[in-house]
């Protein structure tokens, strides 16, 4: 300003507020009444705490771009936050229209509703792309309000604005690394599922979504859970609440129509998120939700692989039981049958020693020959193999079974059997001796598919399904071949029974040793009375460990 403007004998650099107080304390000679009463309005009363001035200064220095303009949007104020976001001085914008900031690439619809809305006095907010000086766009928050006059006229527009553009490229940063990890949890070949604390699903990828197809639509989360509490002993979400992982634990489920199980190999790793609460915007550290990240890696392909070789091996072991166990029914039967003649040996032996007999010369032959005979039957029994004790582990019911119609998958196509297998989805584990119950299992299936050959029906069924119980494991194998009669179904049980027309290579002891295997497993085994299709064999399985 000049001196003149300012007036005469004020120093230039005095404060504008200073020198306008100056000017209304001593108004230059000839200054008109009202210019000095509008200037009083305007400055104030210096003892008021809140002077007009005082909203002229706070715009003024207000972070916030602001303009006024007239009813037709040309500037008539622009501030200084203005100007260092625009780049325009005002003396450049003032008198112009504000559509001197406006970009091609704002759409003209949002125009005319920005209009649409102020025409009606009321006012508007949203976002534009504005360009600056130097012909950079920039995004600005804008908002313009209209202000009436007395007779409710727009007069001006007020109009505030601030750059959102780096908002903006972090919110499109965060939106693309959200696509970017979602993208990559929906093509990762793993079950990925985030859980709240209280198991509710927060996240889950199209591995998830393509098991819980498979379950036809049981939730795969709920059997993922029961399997680990079952096969592993423990919840996964408790571990995860006490800030504990865990890492690669197989479990298996059982999926309708897979030839069977499904293995997984679980992770679970306890993630803490921030609190997203306004009283938790200072707290830093674990003080926000617990959840759980959940695993699960699909080694299904793994696991038969591994199982094939290991039947392979059972196969070989079983022939050799087998073998061994031949041996001793054959011999059992012989030790059998000759202690009949051997007892009525000794019976004329000692007949003829108490003088019922003639000739001692007999009597001796006689003696001769039970000595020979009980010789013969010691022989006998040194020739039975020994059991080999096997030792007691936990062993899932479910995957014997399998194994044994695996190894009977040769018999069952020739016999022209169609299986119906039934597993539990769960299943506990129980204490006992993998081998004598394949052997278990295998007796009733041999036997099934004999009962099912002799009763030559054209529709050959076999159907196995477990259940678990309170404190057990039931096995059923039902077949609808002629069944047994009411008056046999307990003496089947007995040594050396043979209920079959075709004898050939049988010695009557395969469910009498059924029954001693069920026993040794705390358990029961019985023909079902009320199954009238067939014969069903009810297993009841002992040893299961209290949860």
């Amino acid at each position: 300003m000049t001196e003149d403007a300012v007036g005469p004998g004020l120093p230039q650099d005095l404060p504008a507020a200073s020198a306008l107080g100056a000017f209304l304390h001593e108004p230059p000679p000839g200054t008109p009444a009202e210019v000095v009463e509008a200037l009083t309005l305007m400055a104030g009363d210096p003892a008021d705490p809140l002077p007009p001035r005082l909203f002229f200064e706070s715009v003024e220095q207000a972070p916030v771009a602001i303009s006024v303009t007239d009813a037709k949007a040309n500037i008539l104020y622009a501030n200084a936050a203005f100007e260092a976001l625009t780049g325009y001085d005002r003396a450049e914008v003032l008198g112009k229209n504000e559509s001197i900031l406006s970009s091609n690439a704002t759409p003209e619809s949002i125009y005319q509703q920005l209009w649409r809305t102020i025409q009606r006095k009321r006012p508007w907010t949203g976002t534009l792309i504005n360009r600056r000086k130097g012909g950079a766009d920039y995004l600005a928050e804008l908002t313009i309000s209209p202000v009436l006059d007395a007779a409710g006229r727009i007069r001006y527009f007020l109009g505030m604005h601030r750059d959102v553009t780096r908002e903006h490229e972090l919110t499109v940063a965060l939106r693309q690394q959200k696509t970017r990890i979602e993208t990559v949890l929906d093509a990762a070949p793993v079950v990925v599922v985030l859980l709240e604390a209280d198991g509710r699903i927060i996240l889950d990828n199209q591995e998830y979504k393509k098991l819980l197809g498979d379950l036809r639509g049981r939730e795969p989360l709920a059997l993922l859970r029961a399997a680990l509490r079952e096969q592993a002993g423990f919840d996964p979400l408790e571990r995860a609440a006490a800030g504990q992982g865990f890492r690669d634990i197989e479990i298996s489920l059982e999926v309708p129509g897979s030839i069977g199980p499904r293995w997984f190999a679980c992770s679970g790793t306890a993630v803490n998120e921030s609190d997203s609460s306004p009283s938790g915007f200072f707290i830093r550290g674990d003080a926000g939700d617990q959840r759980l990240l959940l695993l699960a890696n699909d080694i299904t392909a793994r696991r038969r692989e591994i199982e094939r070789a290991h039947l392979e091996n059972l196969r070989a072991r079983l022939a050799e039981q087998q073998l061994a166990q031949g041996m001793r029914e054959a011999l059992t039967a012989a030790s059998f049958q000759l202690q009949v003649p051997l007892n009525m040996i000794r019976a004329a032996s000692s007949m003829f020693k108490d003088g019922s007999g003639n000739p001692a010369l007999f009597a001796d032959m006689l003696g001769q020959i039970t000595r020979a005979g009980e010789t013969a039957l010691a022989t006998l029994h040194a020739a039975l193999p020994p059991e080999v004790p096997e030792p007691g582990v936990n062993v899932n019911i479910n995957e014997l079974l399998r194994h044994v119609l695996a190894l009977e998958t040769d018999n069952l196509l020739a016999a022209g059997v169609v299986v119906d297998w039934q597993p539990a989805l769960v299943l506990p584990e129980l204490s006992g001796h993998k081998n004598e119950l394949r052997s278990l299992f295998k007796h009733l299936i041999d036997n099934a598919l004999q009962a099912l050959h002799e009763g030559g029906g054209s529709q050959r069924a076999l159907r196995l399904a477990t259940r678990a119980l309170d404190d057990a494991v039931e096995v059923i194998v039902e077949d609808n071949g002629p069944g047994i009669p009411a008056e046999l179904r307990i003496k089947v049980f007995e040594p050396f029974h043979i209920g079959w027309r075709n004898r050939r290579g049988r010695a009557g002891m395969g469910l009498a040793l059924a029954q001693e295997i069920v026993n040794r497993h705390d358990g029961s085994i019985e023909i079902d009375t009320d199954y009238r299709d067939g014969c069903r064999v009810r297993v009841t399985l002992g040893n299961v460990p209290p949860h």
